[in-house]
C-alpha cells in the first residue's frame, strides 16, 4: 500500500492527505500532538518508525529561527529511509526582490528576507536524491482568502500602482505534488497560476463578487501592518510556472484569480448534508 508521511499538517498538506486518502493510500500526519493519523513530533519512536513505513514523504514545516526542525530531529533518518519519493514545500519568498520581473527555478536563492527558508530549501535539496521542492507563492482557497479577509475586517488595499505577486489556490498544489508523484524527475517546481497581478486586484474582485463595497485605498504607513505584513510589500515579483507544466504535466486548474475566488464561493454555497451553506 502507499504510504504517505506528513510532517506538518496544516492548510495545504491536510488538504492533499485528504485527497490522497480518497484514492485509498495511506497517510500518518506528524504535529505537535499525537492523533489518530500519527504520533507527536517529539515521539522519536514513532515518528522513526513512520519514517521507515513511507512510501512517499513530505514535510511542511517552515524554519523555527535558523534551523529546520524535521531536520535537525530526523534529518539523519530521512537520508537513509526506504521511502521512494520525498518532497519538500518551500516558498518563493526565497527569491527576494525581483523588482517585478518574472523569476524561474534557476534563480540564486537566499538573497531576501527568507534566509532560513533558503537554507532549508537547499539543505531538503541535498539530502537525498529523490527529493521534489515546490516552492509556493501565496496561498489562498476556502477559509484562507479576499473573502475571508473582507469578512473579518483584515483586508487591504495599499496604494503602491507598480506591486505584482504570485499566487496559488490549495488545490493546484495539492495537483501539483499529486503530479510529481506520478511523473516527473526529482527537482525544484514553482506552482503559481498565471495570472500574478496586484493584491488590490484580488480584494476589488473579492468586493465585487460579494457586493461589497471597496476598502479604502491606504499608503503603506496609513494601514498599520504587521511587520510581517509590511514586509510581504518590500518584494516584487513575477513567479514562472513553465518547468512543472512541461516536466510534471501541471496545469493548474484555477489559472487566476477570478478563476479561484469563483470556484471558492461556489465551494461555500454547496449543500452539505442536504443542507446549504451560509
Amino acid at each position: 500500500m502507499t504510504h504517505l508521511l506528513v510532517f506538518g499538517p496544516g492548510y495545504t498538506a491536510t488538504r492533499l492527505a485528504e485527497r490522497l486518502r480518497e484514492k485509498g493510500w495511506r497517510t500518518s500526519l506528524i504535529g505537535r500532538n499525537a492523533s489518530a493519523y500519527g504520533p507527536a513530533f517529539n515521539d522519536g519512536a514513532g515518528v522513526c518508525a513512520a519514517i521507515a513505513a513511507a512510501t512517499h514523504i513530505l514535510s511542511s514545516i517552515p524554519p523555527e529561527g535558523d534551523e529546520d526542525p524535521v531536520l535537525a530531529a530526523y534529518g539523519a533518518d530521512l537520508a537513509r529511509a526506504p521511502a521512494q519519493w520525498t518532497g519538500y514545500l518551500s516558498s518563493t519568498g526565497v527569491y527576494g526582490d525581483c523588482d517585478g520581473a518574472f523569476v524561474d527555478e534557476s534563480a540564486v536563492i537566499g538573497g531576501g528576507r527568507r534566509i532560513a527558508r533558503a537554507s532549508a530549501d537547499l539543505a531538503w535539496q541535498a539530502l537525498r536524491g529523490d527529493v521534489r521542492i515546490f516552492r509556493l507563492p501565496g496561498i489562498y482557497g476556502p477559509g484562507r482568502s479576499a473573502f475571508d479577509r473582507l469578512a473579518d475586517g483584515r483586508a487591504r488595499r495599499i496604494d503602491m500602482a507598480e506591486q505584482v505577486f504570485s499566487r496559488v489556490h490549495v488545490d493546484d498544489i495539492v495537483s501539483g505534488v499529486m503530479a510529481s508523484i506520478d511523473r516527473g524527475p526529482a527537482g525544484v517546481y514553482n506552482l503559481a497560476d498565471d495570472l500574478p497581478c496586484s493584491q488590490n486586484q484580488v480584494i476589488e474582485e473579492a468586493c465585487r463578487l460579494t457586493n461589497r463595497p471597496l476598502v479604502p485605498l491606504l499608503t503603506l504607513e496609513q494601514a498599520g501592518l504587521s511587520p510581517q505584513a509590511a514586509a510581504f510589500y518590500a518584494e516584487n515579483r513575477r513567479v514562472a510556472n513553465g518547468k512543472a507544466k512541461r516536466l510534471l504535466g501541471w496545469r493548474p486548474q484555477y489559472r487566476d484569480y477570478r478563476r479561484g475566488l469563483c470556484a471558492i464561493l461556489a465551494e461555500q454555497a454547496a449543500p452539505v448534508n442536504g443542507i446549504k451553506a451560509g
